[in-house]
């Protein structure tokens, strides 16, 4: 807690460092009038200026106020559509980002169809190759032996060709 000495020469203080005003004319020139009607009608005077300053403090603060509040209506505004543009900004970037991934995509998908047509055209050649390869392999056997059975013998000739075949190794 402070202190009431302490207050005290706080106060002291600061009224050392206090510049005062010049003394005002206004003040002490009040001099008590002999007639109450006159004292009363001065009063009166007094009261009405004093009523007029203040009715002109209110103007002047009301019309401070409202240009503050019509500053603040306008700061507020410039914020709105700041945020406005800027939404719009963010909103037209998202959807150019969008596009861009689409086309991505579209390029990705296309790049993958022709490679699968590729592969499967490569499958579809193979197959083909193979599928020749193996006729010509089947055209083969048969040629092979179709010779082959031109060569054979009849069983009936058999026997006289076994007999000619030993007599041919015999006499060699």
């Amino acid at each position: 807690m402070v202190s009431v000495r302490s207050s005290v020469r706080l106060f002291s203080t600061a009224a050392s460092k206090h510049s005062f005003l010049s003394a005002n004319s206004f003040l002490g020139s009040w001099e008590g009038r002999r007639d109450p009607k006159e004292a009363e009608a001065k009063l009166a005077r007094l009261r009405r200026d004093y009523a007029k300053q203040v009715k002109e403090v209110r103007k002047q603060y009301i019309g401070e106020m409202e240009a503050i509040k019509m500053e603040k209506v306008r700061k507020d505004l410039a914020l709105r559509q700041t945020l406005i543009l800027a939404n719009q900004e963010r909103l037209i970037l998202k959807a150019q980002a969008s596009h861009l991934r689409a086309q991505q995509r579209h390029i990705q998908r296309e790049h993958f169809r022709l490679t699968l047509l590729k592969e499967r055209a490569e499958k579809l050649e193979n197959w083909r190759m193979k599928v020749k390869m193996h006729e010509e392999k089947k055209a083969e056997k048969k040629e092979l032996l179709r010779r082959q059975s031109s060569k054979w013998i009849d069983e009936s000739n058999l026997e006289k060709k076994v007999v000619d075949s030993m007599v041919n190794i015999m006499h060699l």
